[in-house]
């Protein structure tokens, strides 16, 4: 990046953003000047963004290994950033590496020298000890989300990695909760802060409780969110079997929903994902896999079916909804048998939803898959013309495109999806016969 502001400029038309925000600009200023940085920011503030236009400054075009390495607690925010890096189109090339995606594929890749490495701990510890990239070019280590990988044992697995490293990086770390010291195995001790996490006390989050007899609480649940009318709402639990057991009961009440929990394999996690975003569902039940680092858009309701033990947890959660001074509903729902936990040390409003519900409509989208994506050089102009001339749609008619490596998911007015299936499926984009389906 030579011209620092051509550049960076020509980055944000990519991007189809104006300009970078005060903590953004912030941040990159001080990565000038020095060789560690925390940053501190809540959830959704565009922390990516912050750390990815310097690591830029510091990659060198000529060089093919691996310059950059970025460690993520979670496969979703790795894909995430993934994508964001595509999407600054620079001539650097990216390799994402995590569990759930194939190993030999992954050092096929990291053989032709990416010089930008992002993966989950475990995942890199075995590219490392595998020996499937030289650690040795290493000039940046981004450690993303630190706290949540501190606080899901990754501590093992990050000293590992680390340590083949000669002592001589710039370390860029992330997180959205104050930290009162680093791990030992973190070669400094003292980082340059750039703080922007707001006082909690200017939240403009609303919570509202509705108690509830234990045997009730899942229907409890239902009478809650019907009142919401349609609007994007996630219901938090703290264990997986939790989530599958309302699940169960929507299904039953043909409430439309997704979930989203570590127990799932990869691919529906990513689908469930994209319908949340693309608004084919406007409910999602989750445990606290979604409560951070992932890219889903500003909501209306948090509730939470479960309380989490901890406030740094019930901050994540609530940091969904009443983001960056914009306000936002938390709901908690407690069993006659539980009581608020200390962290919630204020008066907070009872509401008693109605007892009579009506299971909400269906979204006003419908999310179809394409047996194609970006590795077949597939586009998502290419989908908007098949839909538009093969299909019949017009533009206003087409939502949210997410492109996979082999497939994507395009969301459609849902009165109009089932023909447009029928007129388009097996019909050819670039010269291939693709498979066009309502995603199950």
């Amino acid at each position: 990046m030579t011209n620092h502001t051509e550049a960076t400029q020509e980055i944000l038309n990519h991007l189809q953003i104006d300009s970078l925000n005060e903590m953004q600009l912030d941040f990159i200023e001080k990565a000038k000047h020095y060789q560690n940085l925390m940053l501190l920011a809540p959830t959704g503030s565009g922390k990516t963004l912050a750390y990815l236009f310097p690591l830029l400054e510091i990659l060198q075009s000529d060089l093919r290994a691996v310059q950059a390495l970025i460690i993520v607690p979670s496969r979703e925010l790795a894909i995430q950033i993934e994508q964001v890096f595509k999407n600054m189109k620079t001539a650097f090339k990216v390799s994402t590496c995590y569990g759930g995606h194939a190993m030999k594929i992954e050092q096929n890749s990291l053989s032709e020298g990416p010089a930008v490495v992002i993966g989950t701990p475990g995942r890199l510890k075995d590219h490392i000890e595998r020996d499937s990239f030289d650690p040795g070019s290493i000039k940046v280590v981004v450690l993303d989300e630190f706290d949540k990988s501190l606080q899901l044992g990754f501590h093992d697995q990050i000293r590992n990695i680390l340590r083949p490293l000669d002592g001589g990086q710039k370390y860029f770390l992330t997180s959205a909760t104050k930290m009162d010291r680093l791990p030992e195995f973190i070669p400094f001790s003292t980082p340059e802060t750039v703080d922007y996490l707001e006082d909690e006390s200017e939240s403009k989050l609303e919570l509202k409780l509705v108690n509830t007899p234990s045997i009730e609480k899942a229907e409890t649940l239902m009478r809650l969110v019907a009142e919401f009318n349609n609007e994007a709402c996630i219901v938090f639990c703290n264990h997986r079997d939790a989530v599958d057991r309302i699940s169960t009961l929507l299904t039953d009440y043909d409430f439309p929903h997704g979930i989203l929990h570590g127990g799932m394999e990869q691919i529906d996690r990513e689908k469930n994902l994209i319908k949340f975003r693309s608004e084919a569902h406007n409910l999602l039940i989750a445990t606290d896999l979604a409560s951070r680092g992932l890219d889903i858009p500003e909501i209306k309701h948090v509730v939470h079916y479960q309380l989490p033990p901890k406030q740094d947890a019930f901050t994540h959660r609530n940091g969904r909804t009443a983001r960056m001074h914009a306000e936002g509903q938390g709901y908690l729902i407690l069993a006659n048998d539980e009581l608020l936990p200390d962290y919630i040390d204020k008066e907070v409003e009872e509401i008693f939803p109605s007892l009579n519900f009506i299971s909400p409509e269906l979204p006003a989208y419908e999310c179809l898959y394409i047996s194609a994506g970006k590795k077949d050089k597939i586009s998502k102009g290419d989908i908007v013309g098949l839909l538009t001339k093969k299909g019949g749609l017009d533009g206003k008619d087409i939502g949210m495109i997410s492109m996979l490596d082999f497939s994507a998911y395009v969301a459609v007015k849902r009165e109009l999806a089932s023909k447009v299936v029928k007129d388009v499926n097996q019909e050819k984009l670039k010269k291939v016969k693709v498979k066009i389906a309502i995603a199950n």
